[in-house]
């Protein structure tokens, strides 16, 4: 291989600005092969500009031989960083002899020195500060820049020199660094925020800075949704929707991504404007019938309308063709059957200015009155049994089934009312049948129950009289069961009367004693078991009396009794006394007990006078009366003896009589009597008062003022005398109720005159006086002592001086 001289301008980079100082001292001799002449750069020779620096062109050394050309080493790299981060720019393996960093600016040729070490250190250019922070690593010639500023951007060269035991070695490296520039925080703006639907709309994501090529995403996020949606339309930062609709409501952001990093736009708001649309109309309790919906009385019903809009319709009811109701949601509490018919949801879209509307038919199902009513029936002349079920009313109309409790089979079914016939004989008596009704409106279980029944016992006659005996009422009865039997009077002659009639008949007769002794007949028929009857026969009433005649003292009580032998219809007995009136006309003075066939008359306290004579019962019903008479003797007691008063004397206060009296001649007594009235008083002689006793007030009744006085006792003390009323008093004995004559007619008399009381009176009045003064006297001197010392000496100290030698002998 032949040798080859080398340029030094080939390898000194025309971009390295040397210091002057360096150049003319620092700068290593390099020597070339075989003549050790030293190599310097020739101070300021030849210098240009190229754009970067001042470029220096050292001289060619003559004698520097390298390798052939084949040996130099060229080697590409691409190197990426991120501005204001740190980036390494390799130069080779191992740290060389020499070696020069260049920096060429993109679409320029000429290389800018920007770091070279001749074997001295490195050396720093100043342009290097607008890469940002250049430094070279230790023990290598590998560049780090940190802060890297955008202006790095281009192709780095490093020019290497290794000085081998083969000889020098030539190593180029070119690096081109691509500064990426982070992606800054999009913004988008929308062509239009609130675009009616079908519009086109442009919306625009921009970036400020970034380095490029620049990948978009949009995504939208709907208002209800968690999780947003990628857009699929576009990567590119402009997002069209050429016919936009409800369906691209939602927030939209967009996000940006380079080699550096990602970045996402905050959200923005689409509100496509759209609607409404037609209204669908929701009720709750959702019932659908063949014409629209139901509901049931008394229920709320909730009326939902939803029309889709935005903004949200404005909703408005209307009930047959009458507004009733602003709002989406329409509620009815405790619906009422008026309140069906036609329900009208207007929607109204306020920024469109559209409506919409929709109406559905609402009809409210009630029940029927009341319940079901069910029974049975006695149809084809009481030979078969119809059992009817009705329950009128309501809408739709119930819906009835018979159904047989024994077999659980649907005998027959109808609406509002069913019947179903069956054979009366072939039907057990106690047969139970139910009637199960059914309705929308129905929540419970409403079933009738009915029992083909038949009555207790057999039916039973009787006959009454009515209207004052005017009038008999023949009465028929077989109550209970179902059906109810039919009942039916025929006379004697088997001749009908009247109509049949259900459970009870009663038929009304003029009142005739030719219907004495006649029999009646009530006839009862029922479909579960054959003909009955039963009969009365009608009677005149017949009286009887143990005793016709009684005869008894008077004052005691006496009972009278008649006895009624016959009679149909039962007759009352009433009686009438001595003078022919009602016994009820002096209820106090009868008594009355009867029963049914007997009665008992107590007469109270008989009466001489007025309680003798016949007394009479008498019995009446509608074919007939009796009557028969009582004959009463009432006998007197003996008159008692005559009495005369022997004393009767006031006492000291005119309020009290002491009176005594005696009897004459013989007879029965039981007792004494004493009575009084007014006398009157007349003027004697001298202005005295003289007392006409034989002739006392005659118009003043007398009055008893003790009775049922011992006949043993002769005198009496009579108490609460007036003593401005002077008193006439009689005295007269008793024997029972027999009185004897009365006594003369008597005044009180003064009690006679005793001075002795007066005396002993007066005798203890002074001596009360006389104590009570000489202790007043006693207490006087005592409380004036001081004034009077002489008069207590007088008193009190002779009487001390008197004690004292008594005290002590």
């Amino acid at each position: 291989m032949g040798k080859i001289h080398w340029n030094w301008e080939d390898f000194i980079p025309p971009a390295i600005d040397v210091p002057r100082a360096q150049r003319l001292s620092k700068t290593p001799p390099l020597v070339g092969p075989g003549t050790g002449e030293q190599i310097r750069a020739a101070p300021e020779a030849q210098t240009t500009h190229h754009g970067c620096v001042v470029m220096v062109r050292l001289r060619r050394p003559e004698r520097l031989v390298i390798l052939d050309p084949e040996e130099v080493t060229y080697i590409e790299a691409q190197v990426k960083g991120v501005i204001g981060r740190s980036v390494v720019l390799e130069c080779g393996q191992t740290l060389p002899t020499i070696y020069i960093w260049g920096f060429t600016r993109p679409g320029f040729s000429d290389i800018c020195a920007v770091l070279y070490n001749y074997g001295m250190g490195a050396k720093l250019q100043k342009m290097a500060s607008m890469f940002g922070d250049v430094k070279v690593l230790s023990d290598s010639a590998s560049l780090v820049i940190d802060n890297l500023q955008l202006a790095a951007g281009g192709r780095f060269t490093c020019q290497s020199l290794y000085d081998t035991s083969d000889g020098a070695k030539l190593v180029y490296i070119y690096v081109d660094l691509h500064v990426l520039v982070p992606i800054t925080k999009p913004s988008i703006q929308m062509s239009i925020s609130a675009p009616v639907e079908g519009s086109v709309v442009s919306i625009l994501c921009s970036v400020e800075n970034g380095s490029g090529p620049l990948v978009f995403t949009w995504n939208r996020q709907e208002a209800l949704s968690r999780s947003p949606v990628n857009v699929s339309e576009t990567t590119d930062s402009l997002l069209n929707l050429t016919s936009v609709s409800r369906n691209h409501t939602g927030w939209y952001t967009c996000t940006a991504k380079n080699e550096v990093n990602e970045a996402t736009s905050d959200r923005v708001w689409l509100d496509v404007i759209y609607g409404p649309d037609e209204p669908a109309i929701s009720v709750t309790p959702y019932a659908l019938t063949s014409v629209g919906y139901s509901a049931i009385e008394q229920d709320t019903v909730s009326m939902t309308c939803s029309a889709p809009s935005n903004p949200p319709s404005q909703y408005v009811w209307f009930h047959n063709n009458s507004q009733i109701y602003a709002g989406q949601q329409f509620v009815i509490e405790r619906i009422g059957r008026s309140q069906t018919g036609t329900y009208m949801c207007l929607a109204h879209n306020t920024v469109l200015n559209a409506r919409t509307k929709t109406t559905i038919i609402l009809t409210v199902y009630y029940l029927p009155a009341g319940r079901p009513i069910c029974t049975v029936l006695s149809v084809n002349d009481n030979q078969d049994i119809a059992l009817w079920c009705s329950w009128e009313g309501g809408d739709p109309p119930a819906t009835l089934k018979w159904v047989n409790m024994v077999k659980g089979a649907i005998d027959v079914e109808g609406t509002s009312s069913i019947s179903r016939v069956k054979p009366g004989r072939e039907t057990s008596n106690n047969s139970t049948y139910s009637c199960r009704p059914s309705h929308p409106a129905l929540r419970a279980d409403w079933s009738c129950r009915t029992t083909a029944l038949l009555p207790e016992g057999r039916p039973k006659c009787s006959a009454t009289a009515v209207k004052s005996l005017e009038y008999t009422m023949l009465s028929c009865s077989w109550e209970g069961g179902l059906p109810q039997a039919s009942l039916r009077w025929k006379n004697w002659r088997s001749y009908f009367l009247g109509n049949a009639e259900r459970s009870i008949n009663n038929q009304v007769l003029k009142s005739s004693p030719t219907y004495s002794g006649k029999e009646f007949i009530c006839q009862a028929t029922h479909p579960l078991t054959r003909s009955r009857v039963c009969s009365i026969r009608l009677e005149a009433p017949e009286l009887l009396a143990p005793r016709n005649s009684l005869t008894v003292f008077e004052g005691s009580d006496v009972h009278l009794t008649c006895i009624l032998t016959a009679a149909y219809p039962p007759s009352e007995i009433v009686w009438h006394n001595n003078r022919n009136e009602s016994i009820w006309l002096t209820p106090k003075k009868y008594l009355l007990h009867k029963e049914v066939f007997w009665s008992n008359l107590t007469i109270r306290e008989t009466d001489g006078d007025s309680d003798s004579g016949p007394y009479w019962c008498t019995a009446s019903n509608v074919v007939g009366s009796s009557t028969i008479g009582i004959q009463l003797h009432v006998n007197k007691y003996p008159t008692p003896p005559n009495v005369t008063i022997s004393k009767l004397l006031y006492g000291r206060q005119r309020t009290e009589v002491v009176l005594e009296w005696m009897t004459r001649g013989s007879g029965d007594l039981t007792g004494f009597m004493v009575q009084r009235r007014p006398a009157r008083r007349s003027p004697g002689k001298r202005g005295r008062a003289k007392l006409e006793e034989a002739f006392p007030d005659p118009h003043i009744p007398w009055q008893i003022v003790a009775s049922a006085i011992d006949p043993a006792i002769r005198g009496h003390k009579l108490g609460g005398m007036d003593p401005r009323v002077l008193y006439a008093f009689r005295i007269l004995a008793v024997n029972h109720k027999t009185t004897g004559y009365p006594s003369e007619i008597k005044t009180p008399a003064d009690p006679p005159f005793s001075a002795l009381p007066a005396v002993i009176g007066a005798a203890v009045v002074g001596m009360l006086i006389a104590v009570v003064g000489t202790v007043l006297v006693f207490q006087y001197v005592i409380r004036n002592r001081e004034n009077i010392p002489w008069l207590h000496d007088l008193l009190f100290q002779r009487c001390a001086s008197e004690l004292t030698p008594e005290l002590f002998s």
